[in-house]
């Protein structure tokens, strides 16, 4: 495909057409995947996540400036909320991250979250892919912000930074929202304000209690604002990296994540495919529809269907037609 070969060899406009076409999910897209696999799996995937209004922007600026500084190349996801009207990312990249734009070592990109309720719109990973195989030496995603379904981060990166405010709540509505889990760092910013140092105890207590093998997530305080801790938060994810590597979790992790995007691929198009069933199936048809009047409870109405092998081969047997 001609729009590979050239973005392969360092063109931006066919990566940013490579991209919108993964966003909608073009034909291609297979095609897309299966040309550029050879040339991933080099960049180091970043997600910066966390409640709204914690400075995760802030945050994913000044440490691409700490990034350029040593002359990493930086590719940036920022997922933003959707808009009612154009469907599109409600803030653009441009506004975002002013100072990178003109920066040919930096490649910016807003994504809306299009219904997601994980905090990552479905084609980050393959915009993940598309920025590897372009050569970027870092991948930074920026979460949209929605809270405690905020987890999808998880399946993309290979060091997740999860950002606080000392307003944001104690440590115990921190485990709740499932962060405990995910973090490998932890940042609590804008920590000038009071509290920023109680959080920071409780968080580190927290931690005493479930240490993990191989890496014990810090907790760092930053200022983005004014450019304080940044410079630290890096060296800590280099040192997250180092560590990940070293003890062969970061393998793990990303296999892991290569086996979840193989079952999610096909779950979404057997689900596909199976909506299109419906609607020429008329076995199938009526028990959605016994389903749908409340005649049948779902369960015995697709136990029915599973336990039914001869109707389960014509099914597949029309799948394949």
């Amino acid at each position: 495909m001609d729009l590979v070969e050239k973005m392969l060899g360092g063109a931006q406009q066919p990566l940013a057409r490579l991209i919108s076409m993964v966003e909608r999910d073009a034909p291609e897209v297979p095609e897309i995947m299966k040309l550029i696999y050879p040339r991933t799996g080099r960049a180091h995937v970043i997600g910066v996540t966390g409640p709204p209004g914690g400075g995760k922007s802030t945050i994913v600026d000044r440490l691409t400036h700490v990034m350029r500084g040593r002359e990493l190349t930086v590719g940036i996801i920022a997922v933003d909320p959707t808009s009612p009207f154009s469907g599109g990312a409600v803030l653009g990249d441009r506004i975002r991250m002013q100072q990178h734009y003109l920066d040919s070592g930096v490649f910016i990109r807003s994504m809306a979250t299009r219904g997601s309720q994980g905090g990552l719109p479905r084609s980050t990973k393959g915009v993940i892919k598309l920025l590897d195989a372009f050569g970027k030496d870092i991948v930074l995603i920026e979460t949209v912000g929605v809270g405690q379904t905020e987890l999808d981060v998880m399946g993309s990166a290979d060091t997740v930074v999860v950002v606080l405010v000392p307003e944001a709540g104690d440590a115990i509505q921190t485990m709740k929202a499932g962060l405990m889990e995910i973090a490998d760092i932890f940042v609590v910013n804008k920590a000038d304000r009071g509290g920023a140092d109680y959080l920071k105890a409780e968080l580190e207590a927290m931690l005493r209690i479930g240490p993990r093998p191989g890496w014990q997530p810090p907790v760092l305080l930053t200022q983005a604002n004014n450019d304080v801790g940044v410079a630290e938060l890096y060296e800590n994810v280099e040192k997250h990296r180092r560590a990940m590597t070293e003890c062969g979790k970061l393998v793990e992790r990303r296999r892991e994540q290569r086996e979840a995007e193989f079952l999610q691929v096909i779950r979404e198009k057997v689900e596909g495919r199976l909506l299109e069933l419906v609607k020429k199936n008329g076995r199938l048809k009526a028990s959605l529809e016994a389903v749908g009047a409340g005649t049948q409870d779902p369960y015995s109405a697709s136990l029915e269907i599973i336990n039914n092998k001869a109707l389960l081969n014509s099914w597949i047997h029309e799948l394949e037609e």
